[in-house]
This record gives C-alpha cells, structure tokens and sequence, in this order.
C-alpha cells in the first residue's frame, strides 16, 4: 500500500456548447462531432425551444444559425451573453452577407461562417480573437456586379427589419422579383 495520501481531483468540468439550428440533420451530426471532441452540448431545433433553454444552460459557446425557421438567429445573441457574457458565439448562414456579418459582429458574435462548414472551422472561429492576414487583405478583384446588388438588397432588407414588402418599396422593385432574388443563393463575387 502506498503510504501517501491520496489526493482527490475534481473532474475537469467541460464547455458546454449549445448548438441552436433548425436543421435536424446538422444539428445531430455537430452535437455528435463536439461530444467528440470532448465538450458538453445541448441543442434547440427553433428559436423558442433555444430562448427557453438559454438561460438553464448558461452555455460558454454557442453555435447559432443565422436563419432559424424563418426567425432571425440574432435575436439570440443578446440573450445567450445575458446568460453568460463569456460566451462565444458562431453565427453559421447558407446566405452570407457583409451586412449580416457585422450586425452579428455588432451584437457581440465572435465570428460568423457560411455553410457549409465543418466542426474544425467552428472550432477554430470559436478560437479566433482577430481577423487572419489573409482575410483582412483587400479582395484582389472587386465584386461583382450581382454580387454588389446582393450585397445592397441585404443592407436594405436589415434596414426593414426583414419586412419584404416596405423593402421592394425602398427599393422600387416589384414585391415578387424582391422575394425571387431572395430565394437565390448569393454570388460568390
């Protein structure tokens, strides 16, 4: 028998990563990915289930989709930093935009990703305290020009709150034409 005293280690308490995206699909293959890798995770399917869950969890890093059934993801923002102002949110959208990303940013994201995206990348956005050399420099070729339109239409849509109609209006556009180009996936650039 071993004559010193045994000393008792608490077990190491893990993040707890609380995963909120309305794709059931993505939603289990990352909860499963981050378990994983060793964290804790909860999950939400919609934004009522995640603003309920929010405050129990007190989660140290969210991963938050921009686009949660039609409802905007960040509105969750403030919440999830109400809850535990440490926490570290990626925002993920099949539909980036410039505008988006820093409303996000505004709110208090610490990164924002366009799908798809794999675990690493969310791992390392978690991680990211500033932008990469490579992503600060200026584009080497200016956007294009649908890509500029995309660009507006998104800036002009954030202005309305999301509102299409009043949006065509200010943008003199036909309300359906609005609602087609949205329904477009963006132009790389």
């Amino acid at each position: 028998m071993n004559d010193m005293p045994q000393q008792l280690q608490e077990p190491q308490k893990q993040e707890l990563v609380f995963v909120i995206d309305d794709d059931p699909a993505f939603n289990r293959v990352l909860s499963r990915a981050l378990k994983g890798r060793g964290f804790d995770v909860a999950s939400a399917l919609s934004a009522a289930e995640a603003a309920a869950l929010i405050p129990a969890t007190q989660a140290a890093r969210a991963v938050l989709d921009l686009n949660i059934a039609g409802t905007s993801g960040l509105t969750l923002i403030a919440p999830l930093l109400a809850a535990n102002p440490a926490c570290r949110i990626v925002v993920l959208t099949g539909y980036a935009s410039i505008t988006t990303a820093v409303e996000a940013i505004k709110l208090g994201a610490t990164h924002y990703l366009a799908k798809p995206t794999d675990v690493d990348a969310i791992l390392a956005a978690f991680e990211a305290t500033a932008p990469q050399a490579e992503q600060a420099a200026p584009p080497s070729q200016p956007l294009s020009v649908d890509r500029l339109e995309w660009e507006h239409i998104q800036r002009v849509l954030k202005e309305h709150d999301g509102n299409i109609s009043s949006t065509a209006r200010a943008l003199k556009m036909h309300r359906r034409t609005l609602q087609r180009k949205l329904m477009k996936r963006p132009v790389k650039s």
